[in-house]
């Protein structure tokens, strides 16, 4: 599997396992069972793993990991993992949120995770009209540099708020972001930001919770309510893209390139999004192993000059989703916001 110097000093796996499908929601997760696939995942070269303080247990599982394959880390029969978390402070938390509250938030990530020092801690924010993220951004620098903290990135901020914290004196080695052929959100101004300053996309919805795969070309539009919530949120991106006749014919397209290389439309969807500028990594989510064999295939091809015009005759009739990035999904009434969860920090 590919890597990549996100930071000087810091490789990762190009693919990284996402955590999010594992925090419910998704279906029943065996914790054995979890704990095997992620060392399948290691083992074929998937070393990074993304997780949150609200991915509920999701922490903790790799904590547990950690644990159980410790010989095997220490004798190098496992090569060493990154593990990338947030810092999502709780809606209602906004407003008054203090340097106290984030101390005990990042000490609990250390605590579940069973390390010394976060990775990198990838801070989020609900809403821009508590002004604290600035004050926050800052106070997670501060901890950055006692040592708790080694990377710091955002996720789901929008360029203008990104460019602050920059002024405020902030490092910031990464940006979470959501990035797909159906999504392109990010290069409206975001990328331009991100060149300047060294700072790299990990991508996330890069194949639309399983929506960017050969199950749903020719399929009927499913009917809600939808398998999990994943397919509950790219469905709504679908209609904004241009609605699922539209989508059709991008699967259709995919498939017909997938088809020169051998391997299936949701290889096609990742490599599209590994092969722009100033993408580090996808995040993919996988409940279990099913899809490794396949993610495994991302590096025995890559999409020429052809392959992305003909993606980019579908692309260009797309109708957005538009706005500066995520703020359709900041908008709590709104038919993205409203299925968000706001307060999971809660203890």
């Amino acid at each position: 599997m590919k890597r990549i110097e996100l930071q000087p000093g810091y490789t990762i796996s190009r693919v990284i396992k996402g955590g999010w499908h594992l925090a419910g929601g998704h279906g029943n997760i065996s914790e054995e069972q979890a704990l095997v696939d992620m060392h399948h995942f290691v083992k074929a070269g998937i070393t990074t793993f993304d997780c949150a303080d609200i991915y509920t247990g999701v922490e903790e599982l790799i904590g547990k990991f950690r644990k159980k394959y410790e010989d095997e880390f220490r004798s190098g029969e496992l090569s060493p993992i990154q593990v990338h978390t947030k810092y999502v402070p709780d809606y209602n938390a906004l407003a008054t949120l203090r340097k106290e509250d984030t101390i005990r938030i990042i000490d609990r990530s250390l605590k579940r995770l069973g390390v010394e020092q976060l990775d990198l801690v990838q801070f989020a924010w609900w809403d821009y009209q508590f002004p604290k993220y600035l004050e926050t951004a800052v106070h997670l620098s501060e901890l950055q540099k006692s040592g708790k903290i080694r990377f710091l990135g955002v996720t789901n901020f929008d360029t203008k708020r990104i460019r602050e914290m920059l002024d405020a004196g902030v490092t910031i080695a990464s940006n979470q972001v959501q990035y797909s052929l159906l999504d392109h959100r990010v290069e409206k101004n975001m990328t331009a930001l991100a060149k300047e300053h060294n700072i790299p996309y990990l991508c996330y919805g890069t194949v639309a919770g399983g929506f960017l795969s050969d199950r749903y070309l020719n399929a009927p539009d499913p009917i809600p309510p939808y398998e999990n919530r994943s397919l509950t949120k790219y469905r709504l991106i679908i209609d904004e893209f241009g609605g699922y006749e539209l989508f059709q014919e991008a699967l259709q397209v995919l498939r017909m390139i997938a088809d020169q290389y051998q391997v299936g439309i949701t290889e096609v969807a990742c490599n599209y999004i590994l092969q722009k500028q100033m993408v580090g990594g996808i995040i993919v989510g996988s409940r279990n192993c099913n899809h490794l064999e396949s993610l495994q295939k991302l590096d025995s091809f890559t999409l020429n000059q052809n392959d992305l015009a003909k993606i980019e005759s579908v692309v260009s009739r797309s109708k957005g989703p538009n706005g500066p990035f995520y703020e359709l999904e900041r908008d709590k009434t709104g038919k993205h916001g409203s299925i968000m969860k706001y307060n999971l920090n809660e203890d």
